[in-house]
């Protein structure tokens, strides 16, 4: 897979949102709240940690750096799916973070 901008990404991003949205409907009559994506976001966020730790040998698991590497690009996934449903412009919020940041150093 070829590197894209983040634009594509983003977009990217939303369709498969949509198509986990329709699941939901079938499964559950209704799609997740922003809440639920929320808590999903804080459950990969925690998975990630717990594969750095068995990356690093501080924790015993098998088959962690190929869910590392997943669960980073979930998690990214999920916080571009947070921001729209929240009405933010993520380009926008890591660059004032980053521009704010910055200038601290």
């Amino acid at each position: 897979m070829s590197k894209e901008n983040f634009d594509e990404i983003i977009r990217r991003s939303l369709e498969l949102r949509k198509k986990y949205h329709e699941l939901e409907m079938q499964h559950h009559g209704s799609e997740w709240t922003v809440e639920e994506d929320a808590l999903a976001y804080l459950t990969d966020a925690g998975l990630v940690g717990r594969n750095i730790m068995s990356q690093q040998q501080r924790w015993p698991k098998a088959g962690a750096e190929e869910e590392l590497e997943h669960k980073l690009g979930e998690n990214i996934w999920w916080l571009v799916v947070l921001a729209e449903r929240s009405g933010i412009d993520i380009k926008e919020a890591v660059n004032k973070f980053l521009e704010k940041t910055e200038k601290l150093f």
